[in-house]
């Protein structure tokens, strides 16, 4: 098994379910973009304007008002803070020990003001997501996806050493797959009809 599988197999075992599920440490979304080019900048200086922020703090305002699916890498927020000074829409202030607390400018708020729509659009994404991520539903099916993998692991040397086992259960795993994948399909259909 490569190091990567590996860790997204101890991942979803300890309840985390590996990339792109709660709770697991390694939190960034893999089937997509969360943000579209441009949006973090407008995302940051938002938050900025809320209160003025070190970048540790934006990274954890985001995660959590994405319920914790999704934290933007410090490689993303910082370079877009030392952009955001650049342009003249945030300031910087170095406090002891060096540590940074950016704070909005008068420009930053006309350009927030300028594109509010976009920047109220991204806001109801983010709220919606971060609800939907938290809600009782996905915690049911977070909690039903936990004990199929707790099931068909338990007892794993043993059991997979059994090829007769192995494959009924990647036959019930695959059906269900299929399964899954059917329903959502409908579901989509019928929210778009």
């Amino acid at each position: 098994m490569r190091r990567k599988d590996w860790r997204d197999f101890r991942d979803f075992l300890s309840g985390g379910f590996g990339p792109g599920f709660s709770g697991g440490p390694r939190r960034q979304r893999r089937w997509g973009r969360w943000f579209e080019p441009g949006e973090m900048r407008l995302v940051i200086l938002r938050l900025v304007r809320e209160k003025p922020r070190h970048g540790y703090e934006i990274i954890k305002a985001l995660e959590e008002r994405f319920g914790g699916m999704y934290s933007p890498s410090a490689g993303t927020v910082y370079p877009t803070l030392t952009l955001l000074e650049d342009m003249g829409y945030a300031r910087v202030n170095v406090e002891e020990g060096g540590k940074k607390t950016y704070s909005i400018t008068d420009e930053g708020r006309a350009y927030l003001a300028q594109n509010r729509s976009a920047v109220d659009d991204i806001f109801d994404r983010i709220a919606e997501l971060g609800s939907t991520f938290l809600s009782d539903a996905v915690m049911d099916v977070n909690r039903a996806i936990k004990d199929v993998a707790q099931a068909a692991y338990r007892g794993a040397p043993r059991v997979f050493r059994d090829k007769e086992a192995v494959t009924k259960i990647r036959d019930i795993l695959d059906r269900a797959s299929k399964e899954i994948e059917e329903i959502v399909r409908e579901s989509r259909e019928r929210s778009q009809a």
